[in-house]
C-alpha cells in the first residue's frame, strides 16, 4: 500500500499507540480523582500540555484540548465573536477556508454579523489588496487558514496582524494551521491557533486551541470547569497523551521529514509532467517558482481529459490511496469550493487528484505511482468518454 492522502489522516504512530494503550489498560484514572491513578493522569495531561507547546513554539498563551480540528475552529471563531461582539460586527476571512470556519461564518451572517470572504489566485494565493481593504476599526475577528489543505498554499499569515494593526484593528486574528503544523513554524502573531491530532501521527479525536495571554474567550462547553473552564468534560486522556507524543514526535523530525517530502513532491511532479500531457499543477510549487510558498506535504494536479474520482478508484486497485480534495467535502462528488474560488474550469476540477505526504512515505515509491497514474490517464483517455 502506498499512502498519498496524508492531509485527510495520517497513520498513527506505533510509539503514539503504545503510549495511548498504556492509558487505556494501566493508567486509566479520571484526573479529577484525588488519588494516585487520579494524580498519575493529571501529571500525564501536563506533560502532554507541555510537549504540545513545546512543538507549537509559542510561549504566550496556553493550549487547551479539544476533540479535533473542527471543535477548535468552532471554539475560536464563536469564542472570539461572543467575547468581541460589543466592539463591531465585521468577521474578515477567505473564501478557500476549511467547512469547519467557513460554516461557522455563514451561520454568523445569518445572526446579522458582516462577513467578508477574501478572494485568491490560481494557485490559491491570497489577494493581500482585498484583504487590506477588508480590514477596519469595527472588524472583530480575521480568521485565516495557514496552509490550505486542497492546494497546499502558505498564506502569508504573518503579515495579517501588522495590516490589523496598521488599520487600527483591535479584532482577534484566529489561524487554522491544522495542515500546517509538524511542517512549518506556527505564526507568532496569531491570538488564537486551531492544531489536529490525527494530521500529525497522531489520534482522531484529538486536538487543542492555542489562546494568546490577555485573550478571554467565554467558555465553549460548560460543566465541571476542565481544560481552564473554557472545555469542561472529563478529558480523554489516551488522545491527549497520543497528541502529546504526536507533537513531540513531529517536533523532533520536522526538518527530516519536511525535507524527505520536499523531495518526493518535486519527484513525483516531474514524473507526472514527464509521463503524462495536459497536466496542470495547481498547487504554487512549480519548478522556478518562489520558495515557501506551497507546504511540502501537498501536490494537486489536473488530469485534463479523465475524471478524478475514476482515476482514485483505479489507483486504489493498485494499492494507491490518493484524493480528490478534502475529505470533509467528500460528500460533494466533483465539486471543491477552493477549486471554484482558484478560478478552474468545471473540466479542470472534474480531473483533479490531490497527493499528500507524511512522515512514512519514501521518495522510491513514486516510481510506482508515476507508472500507474500514466497508465491510468492515457487508458482513459485513448477511451475518449471523458473529454
Amino acid at each position: 500500500m502506498i499512502y498519498l492522502d496524508n492531509s485527510a489522516t495520517t497513520k498513527q504512530h506505533p510509539q503514539v499507540t503504545a503510549e495511548m494503550v498504556k492509558y487505556m489498560e494501566e493508567n486509566f484514572g479520571n484526573p479529577s480523582s484525588l488519588y494516585q491513578l487520579g494524580v498519575d493522569s493529571e501529571k500525564a495531561v501536563k506533560n502532554a500540555r507541555k510537549q504540545l507547546s513545546e512543538a507549537m513554539g509559542l510561549t504566550q498563551g496556553k493550549v487547551y484540548f479539544t476533540s479535533g480540528g473542527t471543535e477548535s475552529d468552532n471554539m475560536a471563531v464563536f469564542g472570539a465573536v461572543r467575547a468581541m461582539k460589543r466592539r463591531g460586527n465585521r468577521i474578515v476571512t477567505t473564501s478557500v477556508e476549511h467547512p469547519a470556519v467557513l460554516e461557522c461564518c455563514k451561520l454568523l451572517e445569518e445572526r446579522g454579523f458582516d462577513v467578508e470572504y477574501v478572494g485568491v489566485d490560481r494557485n490559491c494565493r491570497l489577494d493581500m489588496e482585498q484583504l487590506e481593504a477588508a480590514i477596519d476599526e469595527n472588524t472583530i475577528l480575521v480568521t485565516v487558514m495557514h496552509v490550505n489543505n486542497e492546494a497546499g498554499t502558505i498564506m502569508p499569515v504573518r503579515e495579517i496582524k501588522s495590516i490589523m494593526r496598521r488599520k487600527n484593528c483591535q479584532g482577534i486574528f484566529h489561524c487554522d494551521a491544522v495542515q500546517s503544523f509538524g511542517k512549518l513554524e506556527l505564526p507568532d502573531g496569531a491570538d488564537l491557533i486551531s492544531v489536529s491530532g490525527h494530521k500529525i501521527h497522531g489520534p482522531k479525536g484529538s486536538g487543542a486551541l492555542y489562546i494568546r495571554d490577555r485573550v478571554n474567550l467565554p467558555a465553549f462547553i460548560n460543566g465541571g470547569g476542565q481544560e481552564g473552564g473554557k472545555r469542561s468534560g472529563t478529558e480523554n486522556v489516551p488522545a491527549i497523551i497520543g497528541l502529546g507524543e504526536a507533537a513531540a514526535l513531529s517536533q523532533r523530525n520536522r526538518g527530516s521529514d519536511v525535507k524527505r517530502m520536499s523531495k518526493i513532491r518535486k519527484y513525483l511532479m516531474e514524473g507526472l509532467q514527464s509521463e503524462i500531457g495536459d497536466i496542470v499543477v495547481n498547487s504554487p510549487c512549480e519548478a522556478g517558482g518562489k520558495a515557501g510558498q506551497c507546504c511540502a506535504s501537498v501536490l494537486n494536479i489536473s488530469f485534463l481529459g479523465t475524471r478524478g474520482e475514476v482515476l482514485l478508484h483505479t489507483l486504489e486497485q493498485d494499492g494507491i490511496y490518493a484524493s480528490t480534495g478534502s475529505a470533509c467535502s467528500s460528500n460533494k462528488k466533483g465539486d471543491s469550493h477552493v477549486l471554484r474560488a482558484m478560478g478552474l474550469t468545471d473540466k479542470e476540477i472534474e480531473g483533479t487528484l490531490r497527493f499528500s505526504f507524511g512522515c512514512f512515505n519514501e521518495k522510491a515509491e513514486m516510481d510506482f505511482v508515476i507508472d500507474k497514474v500514466a497508465a491510468a490517464v492515457k487508458r482513459f483517455r485513448r477511451l475518449g468518454s471523458f473529454r
